[in-house]
């Protein structure tokens, strides 16, 4: 029994999307309650053996040009119906009430945190030009940044990362699908000096986490100006990234 056909068989089935992990512990409580010799041997199978065969899958849908594809988003898989197709499925099975979206000031942020995390807010700050207290309460409460531990600086401020729902919210894999924006990564930021630890009787400065070069903050009109207009591509991008994820087509072709 191929592994491909498998897998096919219970992402179809499936109301959500699942995991390669998920996808063996299915593969294992049914090897368990089988005595099929075939069946139990899929129980052997590892986790990272699935990958490959999963992106198979989604390169042989893409080319057979179906109303539905396969697709990877936030590391879990699942079969997705072709925007184009949309309006017959949810005047067949509605459509769910979403959250609203985000401002644009939230997304600035939020892409300012997507590509130079682990950030502190101090650093948001510095590139955005202006407070961030209430846009950043928002991004946590949506689930979509949280606290990730606290920068080995003075003050020791609380670093921020983006979720798994950050990339399922905007339908990327994984980061690294991001859109490229190097520049918004090269804009300097400025850290407080580092911590002073003790070490064999003698004061020694703990280095910071974050590689960041010691000049000026980058005021708010200067990152939207010709020369240095890098946060606003990069928003524009991971923006349009979302545009057609963010109200998604149901899931079941």
């Amino acid at each position: 029994m191929e592994l491909k056909f498998v897998l096919e068989s219970i992402l179809f089935a499936a109301q959500k999307p699942l995991s390669p992990r998920e996808l063996r512990e299915v593969l294992s409580i049914t090897a368990d309650q089988s005595d099929n010799e075939g069946i139990k041997a899929l129980k052997k199978l590892k986790e990272e053996e699935f990958t490959p065969v999963l992106e198979e899958l989604e390169r042989e849908h893409a080319a057979a040009g179906r109303s539905y594809r396969l697709a990877c988003i936030a590391g879990s898989w699942q079969f997705v119906s072709q925007p184009d197709y949309a309006p017959w499925i949810m005047a067949l099975v509605g459509q769910k009430p979403r959250p609203t979206r985000l401002s644009m000031p939230a997304l600035e942020t939020l892409t300012i945190i997507a590509y130079r995390q682990p950030i502190t807010r101090s650093e948001i700050e510095q590139v955005r030009g202006v407070a961030v207290d209430g846009v950043m309460g928002t991004l946590v409460e949506r689930g979509l940044v949280v606290q990730a531990g606290r920068a080995e600086v003075i003050g020791r401020p609380t670093l921020y990362t983006t979720t798994p729902l950050f990339l399922e919210y905007f339908g990327l894999g994984r980061l690294e699908d991001l859109p490229a924006a190097d520049e918004l990564r090269k804009i300097p930021v400025k850290r407080p000096e580092s911590l002073l630890t003790v070490e064999d009787g003698l004061a020694t400065a703990a280095p910071a986490e974050l590689a960041l070069s010691p000049e000026p903050p980058v005021e708010e009109s200067a990152a939207s100006s010709p020369e240095t207009n890098a946060p606003a591509e990069a928003v524009s991008e991971l923006s349009d990234a979302g545009a057609a994820t963010a109200e998604p087509p149901p899931i079941q072709p």
